[in-house]
């Protein structure tokens, strides 16, 4: 069984947050829903609290298939911040191994040197990346090596679908696609 780990930091974005550990569930994909800190009540951007299933540093990057960082603003700096999550994204990308982040959570693939050529992120949030490789709206995902990248909330379901793809492949993308009503998902 695949194994992805989705850290969440005070002010993540909810939806973003929420789509990835559903769809990725509903692939039988084992997530880990992780805090930075030993509190496991997450409180989000739009106060709706999650509970997460254990602490950052208690996961290697050895024992995981893949990072998802969401979004959210106050989020994406904590997850910039914590040692843990940028040792985490760095071993994942020294080993070849799938990242992934949306929305503003680029920023933290940035601060950690791990952000490919191309990307996309919320628009506005290229500003405190680099505007060279930014991709904007040409797509809602944006793969380039091992990193995958997406907008925002509108396009988490998309999002998490392709992290379906890219760990079970096309027949599990596409059943949930279609169990999803997803049809708009390229």
């Amino acid at each position: 069984m695949k194994k992805v780990l989705v850290p969440l930091a005070k002010g993540f974005e909810e939806i973003e947050a929420v789509s990835i550990i559903d769809v990725l569930r509903r692939a039988e994909i084992e997530v880990l829903v992780a805090s930075l800190n030993d509190n496991m009540l997450v409180k989000g951007a739009n106060g709706i609290t999650i509970q997460a299933d254990l602490a950052v540093k208690d996961v290697s990057a050895d024992s995981i298939d893949m990072v998802v960082l969401p979004g959210g603003w106050d989020g994406t700096y904590a997850l910039a911040d914590d040692e843990n999550v940028q040792n985490i994204l760095r071993e994942m990308d020294a080993q070849g191994k799938n990242i992934g982040a949306i929305c503003a959570a680029p920023f933290a693939l940035n601060k950690a040197g791990v952000l490919k050529a191309n990307y996309t992120c919320y628009p506005s949030v290229e500003e405190q990346i680099r505007e060279e490789g930014y991709q904007g709206d040409r797509a809602m995902v944006v793969e380039d090596a091992n990193v995958m990248t997406s907008r925002g909330p509108a396009t988490a379901l998309c999002f998490a679908l392709q992290i379906v793809k890219k760990l079970e492949g096309d027949e599990k993308y596409n059943a949930l696609k279609e169990g999803l009503l997803a049809s708009y998902c390229a």
